[in-house]
């Protein structure tokens, strides 16, 4: 099997799980706020890939490029997705997942001034046309959301740009469990001083309703370990630029999953937004080629 195969199996999988992820954290938020949510999030991750790593006998301190996966868990794991969690309670599901979806726009300025990368204006101006798109999105509204959830969406997707530029510096020497167990580590211990603003706001009573603890399972093994890892491994074996299209599975699932149960309503300007921003990165992921 290929490398561009694997590493397309791994994206796919990735992008997919995380556009259905809106749902879920759309329901979770629900009763438990979105800090408090993101470090059980983390722990649950944390603890299942300890002990994978335990078991592999992989669970050591990497000596080189401490500094690349703190930032990895700093801006990949922690600021870009509480950035998210921020925007889909106060949004909505299908606006998150399309908004998000300049990641790899972002991703692509990055890689000009990290990987040295050049850009042409072609690819510039299909950028303009993808923040066109998501102007329009923010713009005309849609359901339950606000100007406040939409810019934190937008934040997340910058972050997450940047974060997947140092992944793939950082897969040079590092694996992708090793990459993803750190990193998450990391964003665990940053997360959990922000939970103390908000222990009034729940109780452990809400946590043990059954399909509340589902979600959180859901979100902490399925949306961050497993999927982490798999677009770790993703871009581990595919260039940047091969790698970002695939994050557009995102809106496709989430925005059919939000309608189909959450009754989210899908708005004329979403669609012009959704399309403006799709033949953005589109055209921009297609003069990377």
């Amino acid at each position: 099997m290929s490398n561009l195969f694997k590493g397309a199996i791994y994206l796919s999988l990735a992008a997919s799980i995380w556009g259905g992820m809106y749902v879920v954290s759309k329901f979770a938020l629900d009763t438990i706020p979105p800090f408090t949510l993101l470090f059980l999030r983390y722990l649950t991750a944390s603890l299942f890939l300890v002990f994978i790593c335990w078991q592999r006998k992989e669970l050591t301190l990497p000596r080189q490029n401490r500094g690349l996966l703190f930032q990895i868990g700093f801006i990949g794991y922690f600021l870009s997705i509480a950035a998210q969690f921020v925007g889909t309670k106060l949004s909505s599901a299908h606006m998150g997942a399309v908004i998000t979806t300049l990641s790899p726009v972002f991703l692509s300025l990055f890689a000009v001034f990290l990987l040295k990368e050049r850009m042409s204006f072609k690819q510039l101006m299909s950028m303009a046309v993808a923040f066109a798109g998501v102007m329009i999105v923010i713009g005309g509204g849609g359901g339950d959301s606000t100007l406040g959830g939409n810019i934190s969406l937008l934040l997340a997707a910058l972050f997450w740009g940047y974060y997947s530029v140092l992944s793939r510096k950082a897969s040079a020497d590092h694996s992708s469990l090793e990459i993803t167990t750190w990193g998450i580590l990391v964003a665990t211990i940053l997360t959990l001083p922000t939970i103390f603003f908000e222990w009034q706001a729940w109780s452990m009573k809400d946590l043990l309703q059954g399909p509340i603890l589902l979600s959180v399972l859901y979100i902490g093994l399925v949306a961050t370990a497993l999927a982490f890892f798999s677009w770790n491994k993703g871009l581990s074996l595919l260039p940047s630029h091969q790698a970002g299209p695939f994050f557009f599975l995102q809106p496709v699932v989430g925005s059919l999953l939000g309608w189909l149960f959450l009754n989210e309503h899908l708005t004329p300007s979403f669609f012009l937004g959704s399309l403006f921003i799709l033949a953005g990165v589109y055209f921009n992921m297609r003069q990377r080629d």
